[in-house]
């Protein structure tokens, strides 16, 4: 509708039942969010970026004119603690004509001057897409990991929806690909514009699937990724739920099924990698992660693994999320960490 816009952030149009007379209700290029009467004459429009205030505002749903302006966020305490807006970045995808969009976020201390190890937080189910596109002080918890000195980043890369069939078809028998050509691309596209990202230092974390591509992205793309934390991962299609898993590979099982699994490519494995899993994951089968780091362990690949006593499905929890920040701490900025007990 916007050529050259975000095509993740939602507008509202109105238009008649015959496909004819469409008009735009929220023309402030935003994620917006409508709240509508009980007679669709008026609705409540709060709209905002993640790198923009929220705003919200009443309108007619005739033609979107405002009515009256309800409320403008003041985030000036925010950024006068030293706080960073998240940088929306785009750059092209595998196929150099289809734009991928992500965020970057960089630490209160940012010194250009610097160099900064970037860490990816990855999820990349076909389900749907995942940077956040709306306002957050701290989008998906990345402004805490860059205060310990990194440039961390989220992309949404082929594969994922909300947008075109052909792009989510990428990931059609073929979950391991992630998109990690246009995720990789993106970063590379960005270390162009900001030479302080340091590239040759790239860590990757996630959970649930995003587990499943975290420790992917060591198997199938150690020249880029060299430190990953999985979390409760799917690391094995045929094992996981049928309902989620047979939508995206398919029926009956195929070779396919084995490529794109954790477990038969543990061989694989270079770099440094932390494994995750809830003892009581009702979600994923924490057998998954088990049978990896039986793998990892038959073919001698050293790594790292925490089992959370009475967790289910999480990314690791209190502790969990200490060891995933000692993590890359310690292999990406070569800092050994204090000992958290010390505070």
């Amino acid at each position: 509708m916007d050529k050259g816009s975000d095509p993740y952030l939602i507008r509202y149009y109105s238009i008649g039942l015959d496909g004819k007379g469409m008009k735009e209700l929220t023309s402030e290029p935003a994620n917006h969010q409508a709240t509508f009467n009980n007679d669709q004459t008026l609705f409540v429009d709060l709209y905002s970026r993640v790198d923009q205030a929220p705003k919200t505002v009443l309108r007619r749903a005739v033609d979107g004119q405002i009515v009256m302006d309800l409320e403008q966020a003041d985030i000036s305490d925010l950024e006068a603690t030293g706080w960073r807006k998240p940088e929306v970045f785009k750059s092209l995808a595998r196929d150099g004509k289809t734009d991928i969009w992500g965020i970057i976020v960089r630490p209160r201390n940012f010194d250009p001057n610097k160099k900064y190890p970037v860490i990816e937080y990855i999820y990349a189910g076909p389900h749907s897409s995942f940077v956040p596109k709306s306002f957050s002080a701290n989008p998906s918890g990345l402004t805490e990991l860059a205060e310990l000195g990194f440039i961390v980043v989220q992309i949404d890369g082929m594969g994922t929806s909300n947008r075109s069939k052909a792009f989510q078809d990428v990931a059609w028998k073929n979950l391991k690909d992630a998109g990690f050509p246009d995720r990789i691309a993106w970063m590379k596209a960005a270390a162009l514009k900001y030479p302080y990202m340091n590239i040759e230092k790239v860590g990757i974390y996630g959970t649930s699937a995003g587990g499943q591509s975290s420790a992917g992205a060591l198997l199938f793309h150690p020249e880029f990724y060299k430190v990953g934390v999985s979390s409760c991962g799917c690391h094995d299609n045929r094992m996981d739920k049928i309902w989620w898993n047979e939508q995206w590979m398919g029926w009956p099982i195929g070779p396919e099924y084995a490529a794109c699994s954790n477990i038969e490519n543990a061989y694989k494995l270079e770099g440094k990698l932390l494994l995750i899993v809830g003892e009581l994951d009702d979600n994923v089968d924490p057998a998954s992660t088990y049978q990896f780091v039986n793998q990892l362990i038959k073919h001698g690949k050293d790594h790292d693994f925490i089992m959370v006593p009475g967790m289910g499905h999480a990314s690791g929890g209190d502790f969990g999320e200490k060891k995933r920040r000692d993590y890359f701490v310690k292999h990406l900025l070569g800092v050994e960490p204090p000992a958290w007990t010390a505070y």
